[in-house]
């Protein structure tokens, strides 16, 4: 779904090894976490990406880390030109 919603059948062709009932199931979790948004269109259900939360995690928990591990990289590129 990064490139753009997908119908739920579309996501069931994608993941043959899930049945139609399974994904309905994945799907219902994701949409009462917010982590998506659904759309339906006569007989066609959109599913799309809510990026906002899984920014927020990425903001709150990952963000602090990655900023120390580039400061790091940057620190031994400097060791290792200089």
């Amino acid at each position: 779904m990064k490139d753009g919603p997908r119908t739920t059948g579309q996501l069931c062709e994608a993941e043959r090894a899930l049945d139609r009932c399974t994904v309905m199931q994945h799907l219902k979790v994701l949409e009462t976490a917010g982590l998506i948004i659904v759309r339906r269109e006569g007989r066609e259900r959109w599913n799309h990406l809510n990026a906002m939360p899984i920014k927020a995690v990425h903001d709150r928990w990952i963000a602090p880390y990655a900023r120390g591990a580039v400061a790091m990289l940057a620190d031994l590129k400097g060791r290792v030109e200089g």
